[in-house]
């Protein structure tokens, strides 16, 4: 209860902190909702991207503009966000992308092709069955006895049924990754092979002997096991088109994250754009490090800060032409981007000198903390064993003496959106756990990590539109690109083909290797 309770006076801060900002963003709001907005050519409309300020980390995300403040900003800033008729915050961004996801989740073309196949599929499995049962309900009397082969017969139909049903499982009953926009063609093809497969077995079996009632048993059951066969060579077809083809490497891709140009290189077998843009955002969410937007806001204000600083002034009165003005503001640009460079450097410099000293702060503060679980468990090793703590006490208990200094070096490096409270108490109880040591617990923090790292709702990217020149069923080819989108960026995939490689063999002769040694008898003195 202690633990619980120092955690919630450490964060009783941060919701006073967030208050103060709704209220003065309501504030704002009220102040633009003036008379004056109502002249459509006055009145300015905005929309104001918020983070909800119960789920990030410890505030609200107005660290946008601490360049110029002090280490104890966080205390005591009160943070007034712009006015805006039209809000919408990331609950309303995540509200609105699992709505379409539902949406698409409820379309029946998604289940279209896994109720063609399973139909299929029950019709491929019941038919040599049928094939030997029929004749037994329908002319039984009339059939020729079956002797050793034929009874042979019947259990390699049902092995080979056996296995056709494990491959089939194997291979095909898989729960879909993704939704792609076209049809797998190579699946089509094996389903419209099996299915003319299955119907010309039908017909033949229909004309010649149903109708004709035939008598010879033993043929019947080996028409029905020569479909076992062909059904299992179908299968071996499918595991070279589905799983064998796209094996071997013909293509390198390059994938190039629009907004910050992080990239990578990846190797891809023959693929269908489709198949290859799966494959990209696969790896995607597991290479990539998270995007994180409000690293771009950085040079975007600099920029803007150097645009505010030009001042024209028309000296030849309000008639003269506005291409003077451009060509004013061009030379002001190029004499201001001698000086840029400095303040570039400077400002980058000082970011890395606060993120270090803040970066050992936090170090600090972890080790600390984590000599205190050490000392909390030799303690509680001592008392009974009803008396002691869960690692979730434990790390409630911990986790004030690190929160301030965790805090202040997300809010430097950006990351506060992606890391809440109730995140950080599970990683650390996880940590001491399976006692692992401060440095494991940090590494989350220190630098930002992959996708896949952070909850599905701190993701940017969960619908992505393809856009290709070319079909999305062909294959991929030398020089292809096509884009994948989604909300806030994309990602640009450029094909290479892996160039042939001719290798040749040279051969040296083993005794080019020996040589002989002369010492001479007379030296010099």
């Amino acid at each position: 209860m202690s633990a619980a309770m120092d955690t919630e006076s450490t964060y009783s801060g941060y919701s006073h902190y967030s208050g103060h900002s709704k209220k003065a963003h309501r504030q704002g709001r009220d102040r633009h909702k003036s008379p004056r907005s109502k002249d459509g050519s006055r009145s300015e409309k905005s929309v104001t991207i918020q983070t909800p300020p119960a789920e990030p980390l410890l505030g609200n995300d107005a660290s946008r503009a601490e360049e110029g403040q002090d280490d104890n900003w966080g205390e005591t800033t009160t943070a007034i966000t712009g006015t805006s008729e039209h809000s919408i915050s990331q609950e309303d961004i995540a509200r609105i992308s699992k709505d379409l996801e539902d949406s698409v989740g409820l379309d029946c073309k998604r289940y279209l092709g896994l109720t063609v196949a399973a139909v299929l599929g029950l019709l491929v499995f019941l038919t040599p069955i049928a094939f030997i049962l029929l004749p037994q309900i329908l002319w039984r009397d009339d059939l020729e006895p079956c002797g050793t082969v034929c009874e042979g017969l019947f259990i390699s139909v049902a092995f080979k049924l056996l296995i056709l049903l494990i491959g089939t499982w194997a291979l095909f009953f898989r729960q879909p990754k993704a939704d792609i926009p076209r049809v797998f063609v190579f699946r089509a093809l094996l389903l419209v092979l099996i299915f003319l497969l299955v119907f010309s077995y039908w017909l033949f079996y229909g004309v010649r002997i149903l109708d004709s009632k035939d008598t010879n048993y033993q043929g019947i059951v080996q028409y029905a096991v020569s479909l076992v066969d062909a059904l299992l060579f179908i299968h071996y077809l499918a595991i070279v088109l589905l799983e064998l083809r796209q094996l071997q490497p013909m293509f390198t891709v390059k994938v190039v994250r629009s907004t910050d140009g992080e990239s990578r290189y990846y190797s891809l077998g023959h693929l269908s754009i489709q198949r290859a843009a799966l494959v990209v955002l696969e790896n995607y969410y597991r290479d990539f490090a998270v995007y994180n937007p409000a690293l771009l806001t950085a040079s975007k204000s600099r920029a803007a800060k150097h645009m505010a600083g030009l001042k024209v002034y028309n000296v030849d009165g309000p008639g003269n032409n506005a291409s003077g003005q451009s060509r004013a503001m061009i030379a002001a640009a190029a004499r201001r981007r001698d000086s840029s460079h400095n303040e570039l450097y400077y400002e980058e410099a000082d970011h890395e000198r606060r993120v270090r000293k803040r970066r050992a702060r936090l170090v600090v503060a972890v080790e600390e903390a984590f000599t205190h679980i050490k000392r909390l468990q030799a303690e509680e090793q001592q008392k009974a064993p009803g008396e002691m703590m869960d690692p979730r006490e434990a790390a409630q208990a911990i986790f004030p003496s690190m929160a301030r200094a965790l805090q202040k070096y997300l809010r430097t490096t950006r990351q506060q959106q992606y890391h809440s409270m109730e995140s950080i108490l599970q990683h650390l109880s996880f940590c001491i756990t399976n006692n692992m040591t401060p440095k494991a617990f940090l590494e989350r923090y220190l630098s930002p990590g992959p996708t896949l790292q952070y909850d599905r709702d701190r993701w940017f990217s969960k619908h992505w539109t393809l856009v290709s020149e070319e079909a999305v069923t062909s294959g991929l080819q030398d020089g292809s690109v096509f884009v994948l989108k989604c909300l806030d960026f994309s990602l640009v995939v450029n094909v290479k083909k892996i160039p042939f490689i001719k290798l040749s063999e040279e051969f040296i002769d083993p005794k080019s290797h020996k040589f002989v040694l002369r010492l001479q008898s007379e030296t010099s003195v």
